[in-house]
């Protein structure tokens, strides 16, 4: 009898540490681990898939079962299998959770926590925790947009063909951080600091910001072990194909492109460009120019300035005379 009990429990925890599978019913992984409803939101699979498989949702979806299981079987724990994983479908989950984040999860956390906490400008401490939350979020978006703008675009171009002769996705992995901890330490302040009785809704934002600071390291997590390693893979295939064009800072296809210590004329443009407050795109737009290029002077800039923040480079404007402080938005 006790064999049995033993054998029946044994199978059941196999049957949990299996690896999902495409042949596996849709439902059954959400059933087994409800996180993987967020990895379907930014893979843009709807509701309502019935009793069809992981594959046969996928497959209506324009989704890669193999990223799809990697990440799911990643996420639950589970053996995963990244050698057929989807670069470009990697890529597209990364941006939609950033949107998530960005757009929606951390806004809607600040709303709640408008009306939780009394911001009316008596609590000081609200004040604080506000405005702690804040920076936080600016830290958030500076983070992101950074892997959209750069770490993303040079994925591409590589997948495409084209090395950036001054970057690897090593110089990104060597300074990526888990940006979850400063909501886990506003989590605490609000714990030990803020006093307020009978607010459910104070402790909805709380379980909020607990769920928030979850999903943000895993996101991180997925990066650092799936993404990072995926993109090195395919920096050493791409190199030892030796059909890759090697781009220089201009955009150009030459390899052995020195950088000199004077700004050219298109870096100046761009240090304009930025002390005036413009994103990547607004500069790409107003010099005729793609994202991209503009990425890799920036990298160039900072890199022959030692100057790596947008306040820093708009000083330097100023002082060098490139712009008057009347061009510069204060506000």
């Amino acid at each position: 009898m006790l064999f049995l009990i033993f054998e029946t429990m044994q199978s059941k925890e196999t049957e949990q540490i299996r690896p999902f599978a495409p042949s596996d019913r849709m439902r059954h992984l959400i059933k087994s681990e409800t996180s993987l409803l967020m990895v379907m939101s930014r893979f843009g699979i709807s509701l309502g898939f019935g009793e069809k498989t992981v594959r046969e949702v996928c497959m209506e979806h324009n989704i890669d079962p193999d990223t799809f299981l990697c990440l799911a079987n990643y996420i639950s724990i589970r053996k995963y299998d990244c050698k057929k994983l989807s670069l470009p479908s990697l890529i597209s989950y990364l941006k939609q959770a950033h949107s998530y984040f960005l757009e929606f999860k951390l806004p809607m956390i600040r709303r709640n926590l408008l009306e939780a906490i009394d911001c009316s400008g008596t609590d000081e401490i609200a004040f604080l925790i506000l405005k702690f939350y804040d920076e936080y979020v600016t830290e958030v978006r500076r983070h992101m947009e950074y892997e959209n703008e750069v770490v993303f675009t040079y994925v591409e171009s590589l997948i495409s063909g084209t090395l950036i002769n001054d970057y690897r996705i090593e110089d990104f992995a060597r300074k990526h951080n888990h940006i979850e901890s400063k909501l886990k330490e506003l989590k605490d302040i609000i714990v030990r600091y803020y006093t307020q009785k009978d607010n459910n809704l104070l402790y909805s934002v709380l379980f909020d910001i607990i769920n928030c600071a979850q999903d943000l390291d895993t996101h991180c997590s997925v990066e650092d072990s799936l993404f990072v390693p995926a993109v090195e893979l395919l920096e050493t295939e791409v190199r030892e194909r030796g059909d890759y064009v090697m781009e220089n800072e201009e955009g150009g296809t030459d390899a052995d492109d020195d950088k000199t210590d004077i700004l050219s004329q298109r870096e100046k443009e761009i240090i304009v460009c930025i002390a005036k407050g413009f994103s990547n795109k607004e500069i790409a737009d107003e010099l005729n120019i793609s994202i991209h290029t503009v990425t890799t002077h920036r990298r160039n800039i900072s890199s022959k300035l030692q100057i790596h923040s947008i306040a820093g480079i708009t000083i330097y404007a100023i002082a060098n005379g490139l712009v008057q402080m009347s061009d510069i938005n204060i506000a």
